[in-house]
């Protein structure tokens, strides 16, 4: 399964929850300090919530979530083939380990990652430069 990833930075974290929750009639699937996300089925998308007062209101990321590692590297050989400029990114990002990249050079300069999650981990970043912190 695939699905969009919308990540936004919010101000107040447990307001940000009460509003998506009753929206989406549903709970975060996963809450953690400064971080919440829902997995949706209906629709089809990971809503990202990253608490960053500076930024409060606006994007941090778009993505789009694989089911797996090989989808993550199908993807990337499809995009590059398209000359898209590509980052490597795999590691621990969003309370989870990660196989992924990040494209680059949107006529928005939206910065979108392809990935699919392979564990839970208990810390928000490994490396920063690999995460959506800095976004």
């Amino acid at each position: 399964m695939s699905r969009i990833q919308l990540a936004l930075n919010v101000t107040d974290m447990d307001q940000a929850i009460t509003f998506y929750s009753r929206l989406f009639d549903t709970e975060p699937s996963k809450r953690r300090p400064g971080y919440a996300n829902f997995a949706l089925t209906d629709p089809a998308l990971k809503l990202v919530l990253i608490e960053n007062p500076d930024r409060a209101g606006s994007l941090n990321h778009l993505g789009v979530e694989v089911s797996d590692s090989e989808a993550v590297v199908a993807e990337r050989s499809r995009l590059a083939a398209h000359g898209l400029s590509i980052e490597e990114g795999s590691g621990t990002c969003c309370y989870a380990s990660q196989d992924k990249f990040w494209v680059h050079g949107s006529p928005g300069d939206e910065r979108w990652e392809i990935y699919t999650v392979l564990a839970d981990s208990a810390t928000f970043a490994g490396d920063a430069s690999v995460c959506c912190a800095g976004a």
